[in-house]
């Protein structure tokens, strides 16, 4: 029989540990001679990330498949045909250098040199050169400065000689291509202040060149990945304000393959991304915003390929017709698959965490279109409460919270989230918005969020939470905002900014403004002048800068909030949470500050997740006015 509780007492399957066990990440899908090939996280492991050929693990702790350029990292590993077989260069956490190993007896040696200083040197996008040679991005720390960095593409002998340099045409690039002659490479490049969404260039140049030639690309079109075909080039590019695939001559023609207003591609947080894959000459396997799709040269077209998975990561690989990557459904965590093509046969090949509950205590979010504050339509996607096992008073509402991703340029998508789930089975609604900025929606969208973060940003999350509380799904009085990174910005920027909501959850958050500029200091150099095109050119705009700062606006604030944050984190280091917090001591205002030793940007390790959940859960349940089962109590001070 269904009891009948208050929203956010009801007693649920779902544990904090459940969702440190599925919060590990699926990476880096690939095949290799019709193997399986990717990398996951492991929680347990103190969030190490393992590699896996074909559902087992290749190499023991503590070895960490993972690396830190960009701060955000890079393909990490290579499957090479050498002379003696079967090898794999792959970046290790620990040193960032690159070591090789057979696969059939893991014993792996570096291959690039030991750095004067500990991560001093490091490696992504890791792809085969020609015979006996690893070809990738290297980033070099040159200073003490978190913006004194240097990138060039290298080649590295796998026998562990010295680096030889391939280019450095820009401040920032991917990996190299080489081309199936042998004879040339392709690669992208941009330069501050863009960001790779915003303008990149593609590149070619012959093998053993000191010149380049840009094909493609500007400070308004935006070639997120590049591959050959026989001498022409593919290319993922939005000249037209959508990312569609393009063939490229070497003379620099450019033909779009199926011209729609539909986005095919994404933004390089990370580099090594594949949106697309050839099936056959004319015939692409594409993304269209996630799903996975069938683009047709000779028709035009892009179709849809009926899958029970939605949402495929950018991670496409194919061979003898069967396609590979990773994929999520609204009840299903991100997993390894292969999909037939001819058959429409799919096979997981990394299971559920083994402690997710039945489904009946998984939500399904419904697909919604908000309207803005300025009529610009904001889809999101609203999580019930959902329990088999409970339903709340005729006269009560749920209290919801507004979930903003990070980024900002970046996305929510219908996949099974267990932090979602961990609250949505106790009886609290959340909502993913898709505000302004967020990509899938082309350059339009994406650029809605130029010059106004802080604003169309906090007005959409509040329209779509206001919009909820007013048609009665969600209790207007108890209405809460979460958020990490750059939604740890929109969750402080909307408490210190507007009275929608009663709390807010901040996360590893960005808060002054100031000092996330290159004079500022106070975050890496991939991101360092991000903000200019966020809020405004520096300093000219320095009084915008201020008045938007969070940390400038504590006595704004509109309710209690709950500050999480990483020691470690390169990012957004804890000296802004450190300011902030300092400042709202003795004001009276509810707030907790928990930090965590060893966590960067994001959290890995499975007892930091389960407290950053419990905390966060007893936060809502003082502030809406219940008492969550099961969980400590958070001392909150003022």
């Amino acid at each position: 029989m269904v009891k009948i509780a208050p929203y956010g007492t009801w007693t649920s399957p779902i544990g904090a540990a459940d969702a440190a066990a599925a919060g590990g990440g699926l990476h880096w899908v690939d095949l290799h001679r019709g193997r399986v090939w990717w990398a996951e996280g492991r929680p347990a492991q103190g969030g190490r990330v393992a590699l896996v050929r074909d559902g087992q693990d290749l190499l023991p702790p503590p070895w960490n498949v993972r690396n830190r350029v960009h701060e955000y990292g890079g393909r990490p590993w290579v499957v090479l045909d050498t002379p003696d077989g079967e090898r794999v260069a792959f970046t290790d956490w620990e040193d960032q250098r690159v070591h090789l190993f057979d696969p059939e007896d893991p014993d792996p040696v570096p291959i690039s040199p030991e750095p004067e200083r500990r991560h001093g040197v490091r490696y992504a996008d890791l792809t085969a050169g020609p015979a006996g040679e690893v070809w990738c991005v290297r980033e070099t720390v040159t200073g003490e400065a978190r913006t004194d960095v240097r990138r060039e593409l290298v080649a590295l002998p796998v026998d562990g000689s010295a680096p030889r340099v391939l280019a450095a045409s820009h401040h920032f690039m991917t990996g190299p291509r080489l081309s199936p002659d042998g004879t040339h490479f392709a690669w992208i490049g941009w330069n501050h202040p863009d960001m790779p969404w915003d303008g990149t260039e593609l590149c070619v140049a012959e093998v053993g060149s000191d010149t380049h030639r840009v094909l493609a690309g500007g400070p308004r079109e935006a070639v997120c990945q590049v591959e050959w075909e026989g001498r022409d080039l593919l290319a993922l590019t939005d000249p037209d304000g959508w990312w569609n695939l393009f063939r490229i001559s070497p003379d620099g023609t450019k033909k779009n393959l199926a011209p729609c207003q539909e986005e095919l591609g994404g933004p390089m947080w990370r580099l090594g991304n594949r949106w697309f894959a050839a099936l056959d000459r004319g015939r692409y396997l594409v993304l269209r915003s996630g799903a996975l799709a069938v683009l047709d040269e000779r028709s035009g077209t892009v179709t849809d390929v009926d899958v029970e998975l939605p949402v495929w990561q950018a991670h496409l690989a194919v061979h003898d017709g069967v396609v590979v990557s990773g994929a999520a459904g609204p009840r299903d965590e991100a997993a390894a698959v292969a999909l037939d093509l001819s058959t429409g046969e799919l096979t997981r090949l990394a299971g559920h965490a083994a402690s997710l509950p039945p489904a009946d205590y998984l939500p399904v979010p419904a697909e919604r279109v908000f309207t803005g504050p300025d009529g610009q339509d904001v889809p999101a996607y609203v999580y019930p409460p959902t329990n088999p096992e409970f339903a709340g008073p005729d006269d009560e509402r749920p209290p919801y919270v507004v979930h903003v991703h990070g980024g900002p340029t970046g996305r929510s998508a219908p996949v099974l989230d267990v932090d979602i789930a961990y609250f949505t089975s106790r009886g609290i609604g959340v909502v993913s918005v898709n505000y302004g900025g967020s990509t899938g929606y082309g350059r339009a969208f994406r650029e809605r969020l130029r010059e106004q973060w802080g604003v169309v940003d906090v007005n959409d999350c509040a329209a779509v939470a206001q919009a909820l509380a007013d048609e009665g799904t969600a209790d207007g009085a108890r209405l809460g905002i979460r958020g990490g990174s750059a939604g740890g910005w929109t969750s402080a920027a909307s408490m210190t900014s507007v009275k929608t909501y009663r709390c807010g959850m901040v996360a590893f958050p960005i808060l002054d403004l100031r000092g996330w500029t290159g004079d500022g200091g106070e975050t890496h150099d991939f991101e360092s002048r991000y903000v200019e095109g966020l809020v405004g050119a520096w300093p000219a705009t320095a009084e915008r800068y201020a008045e938007r700062s969070p940390s400038n606006r504590v006595d704004r604030l509109s309710g209690p909030v709950l500050l999480l944050q990483g020691l470690e984190d390169e990012i957004c280091p804890p000296e802004q949470a450190d300011r902030f917090v300092a400042a709202l001591d003795g004001t009276g205002i509810p707030h907790a500050y928990l930090t965590f030793e060893g966590e960067q940007h994001g959290f890995r390790k499975a007892e930091t997740i389960v407290a950053a959940l419990e905390a966060e859960l007893s936060f809502y349940g003082q502030v809406f006015g219940f008492v969550p089962a099961g969980v400590p109590v958070l001392e909150l001070r003022t």
